[in-house]
């Protein structure tokens, strides 16, 4: 991921040709290995592949299926926050986090940190004339306590299916 990404208020912001290169450059190893991992041929397909994921290339596209590799290797959460964001969807990977009580009181701070940025954004609210920055960070930041919250049950699921298990057994 680009340090540019990790600045404060960056948000999910990218384009999906922006998002595709960004994925494909970041993967371990870059397009190369991406290419590689996609099982493409080493010559051709590494320079197809990299014509595709060009932000201004116009005449190459991935197909459906290359898509979807792309997705499953990189992982990468700006393509898919790119992929969902024109359908108003928020996506949920389910990485279960162990619902312990330091995990609940790790959210519980989450929580009281997005309550005070949401609470920063006073201007917006004041006069009800809300800034594309400010909806694209408030978006940004609810989707990510989202997928923590999403996280933690995940988890509790997971814990509470293994006990069942070791009873039934």
């Amino acid at each position: 991921m680009s340090r540019q990404d990790l600045l404060p208020g960056a948000g999910p912001v990218l384009s999906l040709r922006h998002a595709l290169y960004r994925a494909g450059r970041d993967h371990r190893g870059g397009i190369g290995a991406l290419a590689t991992d996609m099982h493409l041929d080493l010559v051709t397909g590494y320079d197809t592949l990299q014509k595709k994921l060009n932000p201004t290339e116009e005449r190459r596209w991935p197909n459906p299926d290359e898509l979807e590799d792309i997705i499953r290797l990189t992982n990468d959460p700006r393509l898919l926050d790119a992929l969902l964001r024109p359908a108003g969807a928020v996506w949920f990977k389910p990485v279960p986090v162990t619902a312990t009580n330091d995990a609940l009181q790790a959210l519980a701070k989450l929580m009281k940190r997005l309550g005070e940025f949401v609470g920063s954004l006073h201007d917006g609210g004041a006069d009800n004339r809300w800034q594309r920055h400010e909806v694209e960070a408030l978006k940004h930041h609810g989707h990510e306590a989202l997928r923590k919250i999403l996280g933690i049950i995940a988890g509790a699921e997971q814990a509470m299916l293994a006990g069942e298990e070791r009873h039934d057994g």
